[in-house]
């Protein structure tokens, strides 16, 4: 049975330089043989896309073989990436990157900033033959993510000239005008992210309803609309920041995952046809008019004040409980009867979450599934004891359990958690129990990608 699970850390082997692409030294891989130099250019181009602008660049230093395909492979070309002072003089150099670079493009990153400071060159990069075919255009947020700055107006043309070959988009900062996306289809948009962008209602709902291959969409702190509509037969991913009006998820039978991340504005959230919805977080006793409605099932305050029916899709579950309680938990658990997987942040504890008495006659009709339990700033106080105990003691099928705390989790105190949380008696025989002082979980998930990752099944899960 463990007791602690440190953070993974680096073997300390050292890694020495990776092979070369092939230039055909001696004693290269494969005998000094150069066998990559040998694949067609075709696969030779995708190889280079995928490489960060300066390494692609350099590859035509490789051999005569590769002092072609630079210019003929698809340009991915990110700004950060560029060794540049400001904001401006990196508009000089991806100026001269687009003028050499005959096209086509995979990606095209730069900070939304530079629509404040160039924006005459955001509108001449926009026209270049470097950019055709376009496959993912990133205004990303970078620095103004704090910053009081003007509104920014996205050009027409950046939606114009690339809808037809945009998979992902990600415009911050912007004032999208009225008109300009609702007279536009997005066939082959797959990952689309609005930070801080003012659009209408009206333009929202016809973007989302003119990208029919659509998976995955990130509202975040964007303005000019009160209610979100969903009917997509694609989405598999929706996730919600700073935003107070209404969700309605009208039709969404892919629909696996609901994210409301950051800080709780009073999000009223209602499901009306998500068969396969099986992620749900965060959701948190803090933001008393947040609600969350499934059909006539209604949660509110982390209590289900309204329940004719269970929600067996979620399997895992996502709260941050201000004042943790065993009985808010429990309900829960009613409420979503298939949780398998339930992460949990913790505040102030009022009740001591003493259940033997109480919650006898519960303990006999409550089939509790779980398989994973998190608890994230777990203090080995009295009421943090009761509450875990009630899980460690009660399921059958618990598979690991995590106490994620502070720099007090030391051997001692492991010692007095594992006696006082009766580890012995754990009704499941295979559960084991992680003390540990790493981030389980970033409850913002800052990072777009992370996000829009639908490679990851979960995720709240810990990644190092």
């Amino acid at each position: 049975m463990a007791t602690e699970a440190p953070c993974p850390k680096s073997t300390g082997k050292p890694q020495g330089p990776p092979p070369s692409l092939g230039a055909g030294e001696e004693g290269g891989c494969c005998g000094g043989i150069d066998r990559i130099s040998g694949l067609p250019d075709a696969i030779l181009g995708e190889i280079i896309s995928l490489l960060p602008i300066k390494d692609a660049a350099r590859t035509q230093a490789l051999a005569s073989r590769w002092r072609h395909l630079w210019r003929s492979a698809p340009l991915s070309l990110d700004g950060g990436d560029l060794p540049a002072e400001g904001e401006v003089s990196r508009a000089g150099l991806i100026s001269r990157i687009l003028a050499a670079h005959p096209g086509p493009a995979r990606r095209f990153s730069v900070s939304a900033l530079q629509l404040l400071l160039c924006p005459s060159a955001v509108d001449s990069w926009i026209c270049l033959p470097a950019l055709d075919g376009l496959r993912e255009l990133e205004f990303h947020i970078g620095d103004l993510i704090n910053l009081q700055s003007p509104e920014l107006w996205l050009p027409d043309s950046a939606f114009f000239r690339f809808s037809a070959t945009l998979r992902l988009a990600t415009i911050s900062k912007c004032h999208i005008l009225k008109g300009t996306a609702g007279a536009l289809r997005f066939p082959q948009l797959r990952e689309l992210a609005l930070e801080s962008v003012r659009i209408s209602e009206d333009s929202l709902q016809s973007m989302i309803a003119g990208s029919p291959v659509l998976e995955c969409l990130l509202l975040s702190r964007s303005v000019g609309f009160r209610r979100v509509r969903i009917n997509s037969q694609s989405l598999v991913s929706i996730s919600v920041r700073n935003f107070s009006g209404e969700l309605i998820i009208e039709n969404a039978p892919s629909l696996e995952r609901l994210l409301q991340l950051g800080l709780f504005r009073g999000l009223h959230v209602s499901v009306i046809a998500a068969p396969k919805l099986e992620t749900l977080g965060w959701i948190s006793d803090r933001d008393h008019y947040f609600k969350l409605a499934f059909g006539t099932t209604a949660v509110q305050n982390l209590r289900s004040v309204s329940t004719t029916a269970v929600v067996c899709s979620v399997k895992i579950l996502a709260v941050d409980v201000h004042t943790l309680s065993l009985d808010t938990v429990l309900d829960l658990m009613r409420c979503f009867p298939c949780l398998e997987k339930l992460y949990i942040e913790l505040f102030m504890s009022v009740d001591r979450n003493s259940w033997r008495r109480k919650h006898h006659d519960v303990i006999g009709c409550l089939d509790i599934r779980l398989k994973t339990v998190v608890l994230k700033n777990y203090c080995g106080i009295k009421s943090h004891v009761n509450f875990a105990s009630f899980f460690v003691l009660n399921a059958k099928i618990l598979e690991s359990m995590t106490f994620e705390g502070g720099a007090c989790h030391n051997q001692k105190f492991i010692a007095e958690q594992h006696s006082l949380l009766e580890l012995e008696k754990r009704v499941s025989r295979s559960a084991q129990f992680y003390f540990t002082v790493c981030r389980s979980w970033d409850k913002n998930l800052t990072h777009i990608k992370h996000v829009h990752d639908l490679s990851i099944t979960d995720p709240f899960e810990y990644r190092c």
